[in-house]
């Protein structure tokens, strides 16, 4: 059983329209368990999130492609992520999380199904602490397939990550912003370390996602758009857009997935802007044969 909220029953169909090709850049799939286990050493134990209702949500908020992102509830087993990409028709890629120890064969298998990334995961409160030579030597596994790395961590340890992810070779995906502290404004010194990071580190992308896991106010997210806009404006060609369905570990609201997509037009304030936050970046990130 979950320990935590399901996932929006019956989200809305989105007031705003994404354009045509758009990606949602950072979703998951969650089992379902009796088929794909959960990991024994998780931290959490989310709700079923199946593949169909997955695809099935994307076309409800009319998008036309997906990013699956391993989560560390499936630990570095990838078979739900390989099983939902191997269904996607093409229309899906993802992001895998896997062993320093893995074999090329593997390897080659994942990125034959569609995977064209590794997450590297350093919230405290969701995996335990790793030797920074661990996650070198993935990245330097994953380097002859081009894949490019997703680094999860909070805004407080930015000191403690940005040395390593400075050393990471290819492009790298800060997710959700780097969840700054939005209580202490765009001005904070955390956001602005931020800010002067991504300026000093031209391979570093970001998504501007998840503002149900960083607002203080609550919904619309009124209080996390300033952060968005910030990164869409000074970063327009390195930043991705996702709802992060089924939302994991949320415990004080769940988020409407079509009103989270009502928030892209606030934060990405021309169609110019809107078209390279959810077509070009993600297509030449993960679909690059296709992006011409």
């Amino acid at each position: 059983m979950s320990d935590y909220l399901a996932f929006h029953p019956d989200p809305k169909v989105p007031d705003y329209t994404p354009p045509a090709g758009a990606v949602d850049a950072h979703c998951h799939v969650f089992g379902p368990a009796s088929v794909f286990p959960f990991a024994p050493e998780r931290k959490y134990t989310p709700c079923d999130a199946s593949k169909e209702q997955l695809f099935a949500l994307r076309d409800h908020l009319g998008f036309a492609r997906n990013v699956i992102v391993q989560a560390t509830c499936h630990g570095k087993d990838n078979a739900a992520l390989a099983d939902a990409l191997l269904a996607s028709g093409g229309m899906a890629r993802g992001v895998a999380i896997v062993d320093p120890e893995i074999d090329d064969d593997e390897l080659d298998a994942l990125h034959a199904a569609g995977v064209r990334g590794v997450r590297f995961n350093f919230v405290k409160r969701l995996v335990d602490a790793t030797p920074h030579e661990v996650f070198e030597r993935v990245a330097a596994r994953v380097t002859r397939l081009g894949w490019h790395i997703v680094v999860y961590f909070e805004g407080q340890d930015l000191p403690e990550v940005a040395p390593l992810v400075a050393r990471l070779p290819g492009i790298v995906v800060v997710d959700h912003m780097g969840r700054p502290d939005v209580s202490k404004g765009v001005d904070g010194n955390g956001f602005q370390e931020f800010l002067a990071f991504l300026t000093d580190h031209e391979d570093v992308w970001v998504k501007v996602s998840c503002p149900e896991r960083l607002t203080v106010a609550g919904p619309p997210y009124d209080d996390v758009v300033p952060f968005a806009r910030t990164l869409v404006e000074r970063f327009s060609d390195r930043v991705l857009w996702g709802t992060d369905w089924p939302h994991p570990n949320m415990k004080s609201h769940m988020p409407d997935d079509g009103a989270l997509v009502d928030v892209i037009p606030k934060n990405a304030v021309t169609e110019d802007l809107r078209h390279r936050l959810l077509v070009e970046n993600p297509m030449r990130l993960y679909w690059p044969e296709e992006a011409g």
